[in-house]
């Protein structure tokens, strides 16, 4: 690692430099043609260096996914801020989530589409996320109903219009920017609420 390389990266900066050069990686080129030696050399270090952070490409990715997961749960968490009404807080986290990944793309297909060998004594890196959903989804259905189907249903939906959205599966006035499509996810929480939400 060359100087300068030292003095800009310090305290964590070289992990954060090599995590934002894989995703742009991932989003030139695919996770296929993900490697630490190209991240490196796109940070500005030797190719030792990501080795310091990280085993392995594999190690990478899961770091990737980890760093999604703690943002989608503090985007849950902030969503349902000062929200009291269950279905109120658990709408917010699913607009939250489409929000998401539609900022971070590349991270939602990581956690998604990537097999993680997950170390004994850690966590699974996406637990704290989808324990704060099957919490919240819980407290709209009530001790009646089991808490995972609760979570799954709920899941569902901003995990799929995600991907619709991803996919450029929807009309183009709708998806056009970030706005459009949080005003979509509010409408069709909206409608789930109403119309799709009633019995015939």
């Amino acid at each position: 690692m060359s100087k300068n390389a030292r003095d800009r990266y310090h305290h964590g900066a070289l992990r954060t430099a090599l995590l934002s050069a894989a995703v742009t990686l991932i989003e030139e080129r695919g996770v296929h043609r993900l490697s630490l030696r190209e991240c490196a050399r796109r940070a500005g270090v030797s190719h030792a260096a990501p080795y310091r952070h990280f085993a392995d490409k594999d190690a990478l990715l899961m770091a990737i996914a980890q760093q999604g997961f703690d943002w989608l749960h503090k985007s849950g968490i902030t969503a349902m801020d000062q929200l009291e009404d269950p279905r109120d807080r658990l709408d917010a986290y699913g607009v939250a989530y489409v929000r998401f990944a539609i900022e971070h793309p590349v991270h939602l297909r990581v956690m998604f589409t990537q097999q993680f060998e997950v170390p004994d004594e850690l966590e699974y890196p996406g637990a704290p996320a989808f324990e704060l959903l099957r919490e919240t989804a819980a407290a709209v259905v009530g001790p009646d109903h089991d808490p995972l189907i609760a979570a799954a249903a709920a899941w569902s939906l901003p995990h799929g219009l995600s991907l619709l959205v991803l996919d450029q599966r929807l009309p183009s006035e709708h998806i056009m920017n970030i706005d459009a499509v949080e005003t979509l996810a509010r409408q069709i929480y909206a409608m789930w609420r109403g119309p799709l939400g009633r019995s015939p």
